[in-house]
């Protein structure tokens, strides 16, 4: 019931042909960099998508999908949690959300080159600062998540619009913090969250024009 499966078969609905891979892989990040970090400071994370994921991608591919973002900022959190910020920890956080968008371009570039026809929808990243798995953690720790979530979608996925990616907005869309839409962690999607982020790739993906993430909004300051 991932947004993947979900969204092909509302496009089989549609009476759209669809040959699926799906390279979605649990716990993975963006990059080796965010990978080696969170392994450094206990997470558990068994691959990238640049190094387990982009090589994959079939060449004839019309469409990819990207959702990145959370896995990211929770390794950045779990790093400041243990002293890796120092004195500075928004210098920390600025520096791996830099890290962030040199990944997004690898991984961009590197799909790019092997199915140079894709059309790209991504998805930006919720506030994880409002999402249920944070609803009992520090005010420091709902701010440094605040901080890398919000600044990796608008410095970083935001973007890429410029470059003739259709972004979902996330972060904007309230939907995406009802706790009614997530699994008992908190984290993951229930079912019905699921569907309606299946429901809004979908039309990213077959409308003739789709709205662009919005600058600002009110999730993205959700706490001081």
């Amino acid at each position: 019931m991932g947004y993947v499966p979900v969204a092909v078969r509302q496009l089989g609905a549609q009476g759209f042909k669809v040959t699926l891979r799906d390279l979605g892989l649990p716990t993975a990040v963006i990059g080796r960099d965010f990978q080696d970090l969170g392994r450094q400071y206990g997470r558990a994370i068994e691959a990238n998508f640049i190094e387990a994921e982009m090589p994959f991608v079939l060449p004839d591919s019309t469409v990819v999908t990207i959702f990145a973002g959370i896995n990211e900022v929770n390794t950045i959190t779990a790093a400041l949690g243990a002293g890796a910020g120092g004195n500075d920890p928004n210098a920390y956080i600025d520096n791996q959300v830099r890290a962030f968008g040199a990944d997004y371009t690898t991984l961009i570039s590197g799909i790019r080159s092997r199915a140079g026809a894709t059309r790209f929808v991504v998805l930006n990243a919720p506030n994880a600062a409002g999402m249920p798995f944070l609803a009992g953690a520090s005010l420091a720790q709902r701010q440094a998540a605040q901080r890398a979530a919000v600044r990796m979608t608008t410095t970083v996925v935001n973007q890429l619009v410029s470059r003739g990616v259709v972004v979902v907005d996330a972060m904007c869309d309230a939907r995406s913090y009802l706790r009614s839409n997530y699994s008992q962690d908190g984290i993951h999607p229930n079912d019905a969250g699921y569907a309606f982020i299946a429901a809004e790739v979908v039309r990213a993906m077959t409308a003739a024009a789709y709205p662009g993430p919005q600058g600002s909004c009110a999730p993205m300051t959700l706490v001081p």
